[in-house]
């Protein structure tokens, strides 16, 4: 499908919860002398992805904090625990497994696991699986068909990241990819890329984030053909996806509101007004400007959802007009809404507390990114 052709898809709402847990492993079955035959632990995090039925919580708006109670329980035997004890092969995707059959949640779309904070894995149903990993590395570029006085335009440097995302059918399978065959690929990217001006690389005279997930594309995919999506995130809070034909670009926000859910049961705290620091990420897909290079520049996503983020930042938010209830499912919906000047825009991720929250899609839904 042509970039000039994305369409738009009945909107979908999931949920989305994470739960950690402490433990030790051993996996025997990666060739002799591999580090992870060794016994060894982890912080792992689980996470789970969920288009939950109407009447499943025990309230309307009260979705997100029993899902995460939900996962928390499924995962309760796993904590300081030695894993194969539970089970023979503690893959990150054999734990999936085991926390997606243990978790009685209704309409669950994936379960995910990730052993560190730069690698996991996560299955649907059917065990396709979605591997994933993320390297950084310190680089120095600058845009030359800014506008002029745009700050891009200027020399300067960013700590990038990039996650590779490979895609594969785990149907009686203990694992994928080993996340160390991963890292060997990107070895030689790591060698190219790390302390270099990218401007100076061939390829690479106009490094927008795009571009530079779509050079990285066009070098990986021949020697890893699993590769479904290439990340790269230019700041912390700003980057681009790419999978070989479409480009969708992220933009994170943080607001601070305060909120009494209406739905709440009259003795439930949660009735009482209360509040959280959100993290709000909008995705947006868009073709390529071919001459700028970019899709759309993150600065003017910030500036047009300005008077959006006003609204909701240091503010009651069950005051806004409009709103049905102030559960970060009606927040999202709210939001896209009042984001007219966003036409680009196709899915809100909204977290009330790290990795708790929902995701509202309608467009074709991307990678999900690391808690």
């Amino acid at each position: 499908m042509s970039p000039q052709t994305i369409p738009k898809m009945p909107e979908h709402l999931h949920y989305l919860a994470t739960s950690p847990f402490e433990a030790a492993c051993q996996i025997d079955i990666l060739p002799v002398g591999h580090r992870s035959r060794r016994l060894h632990g982890h912080s792992f995090l689980a996470r789970v992805r969920a288009a939950l039925t109407p009447d499943w919580a025990p309230f309307p708006g009260g979705e997100c904090q029993a899902l995460g109670a939900a996962l928390t329980a499924a995962v309760a035997p796993l904590d300081y625990r030695y894993l194969n004890d539970q089970l023979p092969v503690p893959t990150d995707e054999n734990l999936a497994r085991w926390v997606r059959d243990h978790l009685a949640v209704p309409g669950i779309a994936c379960v995910g696991v990730q052993s560190t904070r730069d690698e996991g894995a996560e299955l649907d149903g059917a065990d396709h699986c979605h591997l994933w990993h993320r390297f950084r590395f310190e680089a120095a570029h600058r845009l030359p068909h800014v506008p002029e006085g745009h700050q891009c335009g200027r020399m300067h440097g960013h700590g990038f990241e990039v996650i590779l995302h490979a895609d594969q059918d785990l149907t009686g399978q203990e694992m994928g990819l080993d996340f160390d065959y991963l890292a060997a690929v990107w070895a030689p990217l790591q060698a190219e890329l790390h302390h270099a001006c990218l401007n100076d690389i061939p390829g690479l005279a106009n490094p927008t984030s795009e571009l530079l997930a779509h050079w990285l594309w066009d070098r990986i995919k021949p020697t890893l053909p699993a590769l479904s999506w290439v990340s790269v995130y230019e700041t912390a809070t700003a980057g681009c996806h790419f999978n070989g034909v479409n480009y969708r670009i992220w933009k994170e926000l943080r607001f601070e509101g305060a909120l009494s859910l209406g739905r709440a049961p009259a003795d439930d705290s949660r009735r009482r007004l209360h509040g959280h620091s959100y993290l709000l990420r909008l995705h947006l897909t868009s073709p390529l400007d071919q001459v700028l290079g970019w899709t759309v520049d993150y600065g003017d996503v910030k500036a047009l959802f300005k008077p959006v983020y006003g609204r909701l930042d240091h503010h009651r938010l069950d005051d806004l007009a409009g709103l049905e209830d102030s559960d970060p499912a009606s927040l999202a919906h709210w939001i896209r809404g009042q984001a007219a000047d966003l036409p680009q825009l196709d899915r809100i991720d909204l977290f009330e507390t790290p990795g708790n929250g929902v995701s509202l899609c309608w467009g074709p839904l991307g990678p999900a990114l690391p808690a």
